[in-house]
């Protein structure tokens, strides 16, 4: 006796189960765009509260938001670790808002601005603790440096120059 021959489908299953198998796979891939974009969101939360963070530090702190470096350097010594607090929020603030809105120019705009006046700060550490750059990221060490450059601060004066 032969045996019926058999349509394709009846070898992997009716209609019906095809068509729950392809929304399962849709509502899977649908999930995993969800999770990305949850992920995406949190992190700019992340970045916007640490940013705001950083603004109220400086709205709180005037005389460290903006610098009279020569007058921070010779100051006490509390004052002076204040100030190199400061500043470390002020790169972390701007690592994180640069990377949660990477394609966004206004957040680097505002962190540029705000990085400049503590330039001479930045190179005088840097000059002596080279390692002090190294606990941030690679794309944050490059932009304090390329800053450094724009603005002319070099070692061994680390004195902003004319840009």
């Amino acid at each position: 006796m032969s045996q019926p021959s058999l349509f394709w489908w009846q070898k992997y299953g009716t209609l019906a189960q095809m068509a729950q198998a392809a929304v399962a796979l849709l509502g899977f891939v649908a999930i995993l765009f969800q999770i990305n974009e949850i992920r995406s969101n949190t992190r700019a939360a992340s970045a916007r509260q640490i940013f705001l963070g950083y603004t109220d530090l400086a709205f709180k702190n005037p005389k460290f938001a903006a610098p009279v470096y020569d007058a921070i350097r010779t100051s006490s010594r509390d004052e002076q670790v204040q100030y190199e607090s400061f500043v470390s929020y002020l790169l972390y603030a701007c690592e994180e808002a640069t990377a949660a809105f990477a394609g966004r120019s206004e957040w680097t705009a505002s962190c540029d601005y705000d990085l400049k006046p503590h330039l001479p700060f930045l190179c005088e550490k840097n000059k002596a603790e080279p390692a002090y750059l190294t606990t941030y990221s690679a794309d944050t060490q490059q932009w304090v440096k390329t800053s450094m450059k724009t603005a002319s601060v070099t070692p061994p004066d680390c004195k902003l120059g004319k840009t």
